[in-house]
């Protein structure tokens, strides 16, 4: 079986230190058409091997019979942009904790198959050509950015400000200096931008980082002319970080001053022989990876240009103009409330995967707002004049899941009375959104797999394939991993959609988020209730903050909606949330028996209190569906389903 990765003689470096499955291993990839360039059983053989060759990927076993683990070596090799996929026969949580920090490209358990060693070293090399292909459109984005920036005629400030702006979602930072490695006599006049918001910047000039430390600038000077300068570009984090800092005493203000664990520093050379530093901090420790290092190397040239036209030609002219820091609107961020750290990596996420083609999963419990991230990545690419299909896959029956996702030809079945076009069908060159891929069947997994491969879908019923051009955005509130390890989920699918993963927090990841979300919501249904605004009292508000919101915005949401309608004033003053109904429950008379209601049964009791507060109306201004804000056919089906007698209101 040779494989269309193998074709090009793909090579291979074997690192495992049992005989016999090195050399079972080794058969199965030549067979296959694979080039073994070698088996190393120990690390130090390993790096041997790499020192006269380099491989396109690495088989790894993660447990050598030696003091370094096949994980240092993964280490090394992310170091120098070489893919690799673990072999193992352990698989427990504490391992795949440690596996995922390296980012493999595929993970094979012990004993392995000959097809999973097959399928898993084809997506790898799937997933490799992609990586290296999209740090080079990314990088290609960025110059392109910043060429533009040197052909504007805006100051050294400014540039700087929107070159911040610019490389954030693919360098995340938390402050950004720029200034000469060497300042002779002149003063200290590094310029650098603080991040406060997700577009929001704080200018911290030499004087404002003066005053931030307590310091003359004569003294920020000779500090700067202690400490050691950047020659190469590099990360510092954990041993490194700590020793720069040692013997920085520029570098310590700037850590102490902002909070700082780690940064990257990419000096660049400008045509007048100076070297200008230009340094990325983070409050992250670890942050940074040879990615992040190797995209800034692609824009050395690009960055020195930059210096050049806007940093000494501003100098040239005397010129002081400044400018201070605006807020950009996020209108594609449109009904997505959030200000927290965690919201601002998943803003920086999809700033930085909309432009391209990419597939993207979007991971999170229940409730946090995936669909509303899909759309956004739609509203920002090249796609958004387009449609966006969105697929619940856990609500697709069975015996019409083919039939809806790929459409079918006209008598192709019983009951097929004209051709239906298929949801892929209806999203070519726009985006499909398959939410709850977790529930997908095995079946239809296979068929989504081929998509992702061959770009193309066949009718049931059809003689020929079609081509179809749709961005796939998965979701899913499961662990795939773990679907993966039980057999309900195909990895080699699994692989194809993790490509660019966004993970979403939940709510109580993110409590600096609620009061912002609470404002939102209270003025979204007091809106459409035609109410005035209610205000939320001060002890509530604490309330809500303090919970643990197991079913995240959503629950949030509905809990409010809820309040809204049961206030009678202009304030809220009471809210009914789960663990309050619990202590009630708790104080109430033990002598009665509890009774536990069903979904359904809440879900009738609800719809019931709405129905009551409209006086039975269910269409139109003020009606429950409106209340409720679903259609009112849903509501009417949900009225049947339940038994609800709309005249007994």
């Amino acid at each position: 079986m040779e494989t269309a990765a193998a074709q090009n003689k793909i090579k291979i470096l074997i690192v495992e230190d049992q005989f016999i499955e090195a050399y079972d291993l080794q058969l199965i990839l030549e067979n296959a058409g694979y080039k073994v360039i070698g088996i190393a059983h120990s690390v130090l053989q390993a790096e041997a091997v790499l020192a006269k060759e380099k491989p396109d990927l690495v088989c790894l076993d993660i447990f050598l019979d030696e003091h370094e683990t096949g994980i240092d070596l993964a280490k090394k090799l992310k170091e120098v942009h070489i893919g690799f996929i673990y072999i193992s026969a352990n698989s427990g949580k504490s391992i795949l904790d440690e596996v995922k920090k390296t980012q493999p490209y595929g993970f094979i358990l012990k004993p392995f198959r000959e097809q999973d060693v097959l399928t898993t070293l084809e997506i790898a090399c799937y997933r490799h050509r992609h990586t290296a292909a999209s740090l080079l459109h990314e990088s290609g984005i960025l110059q392109k950015d910043i060429q533009g920036l040197c052909n504007t005629d805006i100051p050294w400030d400014a540039s700087l400000l929107q070159l911040c702006k610019t490389i954030q979602g693919y360098l995340p930072f938390d402050y950004m200096e720029a200034g000469y490695n060497e300042i002779g006599e002149q003063d200290y006049d590094t310029l650098g931008f603080f991040r406060r918001n997700f577009e929001e910047y704080a200018r911290i000039d030499s004087q404002r980082f003066a005053d931030l430390t307590i310091l003359t600038s004569a003294e920020l000077t000779k500090l700067k002319k202690e400490s050691p300068q950047h020659i190469k570009a590099a990360i510092f984090s954990k041993q490194s970080f700590i020793l720069f800092c040692e013997k920085s005493p520029i570098s310590r203000l700037v850590v102490q001053s902002f909070g700082i664990k780690s940064f990257i520093a990419i000096p660049v050379r400008l045509q007048n022989g100076q070297l200008f530093c230009f340094t990325f901090y983070s409050k992250q420790p670890e942050i940074y990876t040879s990615e992040h290092l190797n995209l800034l190397t692609h824009l050395e040239s690009s960055l020195a240009l930059l210096v050049t036209q806007k940093h000494i030609a501003s100098n040239n002219k005397n010129e002081t103009k400044q400018i201070a820091p605006v807020a950009t609107k996020l209108a594609p961020f449109e009904g997505i409330i959030g200000n927290s750290k965690k919201m601002h990596t998943v803003f920086d996420y999809i700033k930085k995967v909309s432009p391209s083609d990419t597939s993207v999963l979007i991971l999170g419990e229940s409730g946090t707002g995936k669909e509303k991230i899909a759309h956004a990545i739609h509203r920002l690419s090249s796609r958004s004049e387009k449609s966006f299909i969105i697929v619940n896959c856990g609500a697709i029956p069975d015996n019409l899941a083919e039939s809806m996702l790929f459409g079918h030809e006209k008598g192709s079945f019983t009951g097929a009375l004209e051709r239906r076009i298929g949801k892929f069908e209806l999203a070519d060159n726009g985006t499909i959104f398959l939410d709850e891929i977790g529930e997908m069947p095995m079946n239809l997994q296979v068929k989504l797999l081929r998509v992702l491969q061959e770009n193309e879908i066949e009718r049931v019923g059809g003689k020929s394939p079609i081509k179809i051009n749709a961005r796939i955005i998965a979701a899913t509130n499961k662990n795939l991993e773990e679907e993966v390890a039980s057999g309900r989920f195909r990895m080699d699918l699994y692989y194809r959609l993790h490509i660019f993963p966004i993970l979403m927090p939940s709510l109580r990841e993110r409590k600096d988020d609620i009061p912002a979300l609470v404002e939102h919501f209270v003025m979204l249904y007091s809106k459409k209730m035609g109410r005035k605004p209610l205000s939320i009292h001060e002890n509530i508000l604490e309330q809500i903050s303090a919970y643990e919101w197991p079913g995240n915005i959503r629950q949030l949401e509905h809990a409010l909606q809820r309040a809204i309608l049961l206030t009678e004033g202009s304030s809220i003053k009471e809210i009914q949330l789960p663990r309050m109904q619990e202590q009630q429950i708790a104080t109430a008379d033990l002598s009665q028996e509890r009774v536990i209601k069903t979904i359904n049964e809440n879900e009738r009791d609800y719809i019931c209190y709405i129905l009551k507060k409209c006086k039975g109306k269910v269409y139109g201004a003020g009606g429950a569906a409106e209340l409720l804000d679903i259609p009112a056919s849903t509501l009417n089906s949900k009225i049947k389903k339940l038994g609800i007698k709309i005249k007994a209101f």
